[in-house]
C-alpha cells in the first residue's frame, strides 16, 4: 500500500525525533514527536513528501488519559490518498510555548492564532500573535477549549480595543464595513485600506457568530454530536454531516456499507453542491445588476430546494445521514422525479449560462476582477472552487474518494486566470458534472438493498478523520471517542476557514465596488468558520 511506503518514510525521516508511530484506519499515521522538536519535525515532513497542511488543532485530555494538551498538525499527501498527523505533548505545568511554523508554513498562521486563544499556547515567533476568535470583550487567560472551563460558564464580559494592522501613508484611509451588512447575511467586520480607489489590504474580523459547537459536542453521545455536525453551515448541512459519519464509521469498525446507501450518498452530496452554485451564480448576476438571468438561477435552485424537500422533508438535506449509511431509503420509488428534475434543470442551466456569457457588459465585470494568483493560493491552501479557478486542482472525491465517487466518471474543472470568471466557470462547470454524477449513481444503484448498518459501540479512546468536498471544497472533521460511546474531541475544520485569507489577497488592488463580486464568487460560509 502506499500508505505504508508513506509510513516507512516518516519513520525514517523522523527516527531520531519520534516517540511513537502507528498506521491506523488504512491511510492515517500518526507520530508523536517531543515537544522540541515539533517544527523541525514538521518542515522535515513538508519539505521531503508532497504534503499540504489542512489542520492544526489542540485536545485537552486532563480527566482522561493525562494532564496535557496535545497539538496535532496534520498534513495530507492527495497524490497518494494519506494523511499525516505529527503530534506532540504540552504538559500543563510547563510554560505553554510551541515554536511556530508559520513563518515557513503560511496556511499555519490562522490554525496557531485559533490554538492560542481556545488553549494557551503560546507560538514563538509566531508572525502575528493577535486574538482570533476572542474578540475585546472577552477575558483574557480564558481558555474555553480546555477542560476545566465548563460549558456553562457565565463570563465577565471586558473592553479591550481590538488590534487592526495599521498602513500610513499620503491619501491612505480606512473604511470599515460590518459587523452588520444591509443584506440578509451573517455578520462579518471587513477594514479595508484604500488609497483613493484601489484597495491596497482588507483584514475580515470573524467570529461574530462563535457558537462553541466543539465545546457543546464534549462528551455527548456520538448520535447528539451528528445533530451539531448538520448545524455548522446550513448549506453545507449534508457534506459536514457526511464527514462525521465517515469518521464515527471508521471508529465504530465499520469497513462496508451497502452500495445503495453509498450511492445515495452521492445523490445528496451533489444536489447539495448544484443548490450552492446555483445561489452564488444568481448572486454574481445581483451584484452586477443583471436582474434577469438572476432571477433564472434562483428558480433554479427553488427547484433543488423542493425535490430535497420531496426527497427528505429538509430543503437542506437535514435529518437524512447516519452513522452506518441513513435514516431511511429515500431513494426508493423516487427515481422519476430526480431524472425529470435533472432534464429540466440541465436544458435551463445551459441556456442561462448562455445568455450571461454572450452579455459583454457582464463578462467585462467579472474578467480580471479579484485575482488570486496560483502562488498564493497554493501558500493559503485556497481550496474548492476557489482554488481550482488559481489552478489549484483539489479534490476530496478524487484523492480521497468516498460514499460510491470512486465508481462513477467525472472530471475536476480547473482554470488559470484566477478571477471572479475562473470561479464561476468553475461552479458552472461542476454544476454540469454534478447532474452527469446523480444520473450515473441512479443507474448504477442496486435496486433493493439495506441503507444502514447498527453501530452498537465504538472502540473507546480512539480518533479518525472524515472527509467530504463540499461546495466550497475539502472539509475536515476528527473525531475522538471517549467511553461509553461519547464524544471526546470534535475538530472541524470547514473549507471556509481556509478560503477567508484567500479572500483578502483577492480583493487587493481592485476597487471597493468590486468588493462585493469578489466576495460572492468565493461566497464564504461565516458561520463554517466561526463554529
Amino acid at each position: 500500500m502506499v500508505s505504508e511506503a508513506i509510513f516507512e518514510t516518516i519513520n525514517r525521516l523522523l527516527s531520531n525525533v519520534l516517540l511513537d508511530s502507528k498506521l491506523l484506519n488504512e491511510n492515517e499515521i500518526y507520530t508523536e514527536i517531543l515537544p522540541g522538536n515539533i517544527k523541525p519535525a514538521c518542515l522535515n515532513i513538508y519539505s521531503n513528501i508532497d504534503c499540504v497542511l489542512i489542520d492544526l488543532f489542540g485536545n485537552d485530555l486532563s480527566q482522561s488519559h493525562s494532564e496535557k494538551i496535545i497539538i496535532y498538525y496534520t498534513f495530507s499527501v492527495r497524490s497518494s490518498n494519506t494523511l499525516i498527523t505529527l503530534f506532540t505533548q504540552v504538559p500543563k505545568d510547563d510554560i505553554l510555548q510551541l515554536e511556530s511554523i508559520s513563518g515557513e508554513i503560511p496556511s499555519a498562521a490562522l490554525y496557531e492564532r485559533e490554538v492560542q486563544d481556545m488553549y494557551g499556547i503560546s507560538f514563538l515567533d509566531i508572525p502575528d500573535s493577535r486574538e482570533l476568535v476572542h474578540h475585546g470583550n472577552f477575558p483574557l487567560k480564558v481558555y474555553p477549549l480546555r477542560k476545566a472551563f465548563k460549558v456553562n460558564t457565565r463570563l465577565d464580559f471586558e473592553r479591550r480595543e481590538q488590534e487592526f494592522v495599521s498602513i500610513s501613508g499620503t491619501g491612505v484611509f480606512e473604511v470599515p464595513v460590518g459587523p452588520v451588512h444591509a443584506g440578509i447575511i451573517e455578520p462579518g467586520h471587513f477594514r479595508f485600506s484604500v488609497a483613493g480607489e484601489p484597495i491596497i489590504n482588507l483584514e475580515a474580523k470573524l467570529y461574530y457568530v462563535h457558537r462553541g459547537l466543539e465545546k457543546l459536542a464534549e462528551n455527548q453521545n456520538f448520535m447528539r454530536v451528528l445533530l451539531l455536525s448538520e448545524r455548522i453551515s446550513g448549506d453545507e448541512t449534508y457534506t459536514n454531516s457526511l464527514a462525521y459519519c465517515q469518521a464515527v464509521e471508521k471508529l465504530g469498525g465499520i469497513t462496508y456499507l451497502s452500495e445503495r446507501a453509498l450511492y445515495t450518498r452521492v445523490i445528496f452530496s451533489e444536489l447539495e453542491r448544484i443548490c450552492a452554485h446555483l445561489g452564488d451564480i444568481s448572486g454574481l448576476c445581483v451584484d452586477t445588476a443583471y436582474v434577469f438571468p438572476a432571477g433564472q438561477f434562483a428558480m433554479m435552485r427553488r427547484w433543488i430546494l423542493i425535490l430535497c424537500e420531496q426527497l427528505t422533508g429538509s430543503r437542506f438535506l437535514r435529518n437524512t445521514n447516519k452513522p452506518g449509511g441513513l435514516r431511511r431509503d429515500f431513494i426508493r420509488d423516487n427515481e422519476k422525479i430526480i431524472v425529470e428534475c435533472m432534464d429540466k434543470l440541465e436544458k435551463e442551466f445551459k441556456d442561462s449560462v448562455n445568455i450571461i456569457k454572450n452579455n459583454g457588459m457582464f463578462i467585462d465585470r467579472v474578467e480580471h476582477t479579484g485575482i488570486l494568483s496560483r502562488e498564493i493560493a497554493a501558500d493559503l491552501n485556497a481550496v474548492g472552487p476557489g482554488g481550482r479557478a488559481s489552478g489549484i486542482k483539489t479534490d476530496v472525491r478524487k484523492e480521497f474518494p468516498y460514499a460510491a465517487y470512486g465508481k462513477l466518471k467525472f472530471n475536476i474543472p480547473e482554470h488559470f486566470n484566477c478571477d471572479v470568471n475562473c470561479r464561476m466557470n468553475v461552479k458552472v462547470e461542476e454544476i454540469s458534472e454534478s447532474i452527469s454524477l446523480i444520473r450515473q449513481a441512479l443507474e448504477k444503484m442496486p435496486a433493493e438493498g439495506p441503507v444502514h448498518i447498527e453501530i452498537e459501540e465504538l472502540i473507546p479512546n480512539a480518533f479518525a478523520f472524515g472527509m467530504t468536498e463540499s461546495p466550497r471544497g475539502e472539509n475536515v472533521h476528527f473525531v475522538m471517542t471517549g467511553e461509553n460511546n461519547t464524544i471526546l474531541r470534535y475538530k472541524v475544520r470547514t473549507p471556509s476557514f481556509c478560503n477567508w485569507p484567500a479572500l483578502c489577497h483577492a480583493v487587493k488592488s481592485n476597487t471597493l465596488t468590486d468588493f462585493p463580486l469578489i466576495n460572492k464568487s468565493f461566497n464564504l460560509s461565516y458561520a463554517g468558520n466561526d463554529l
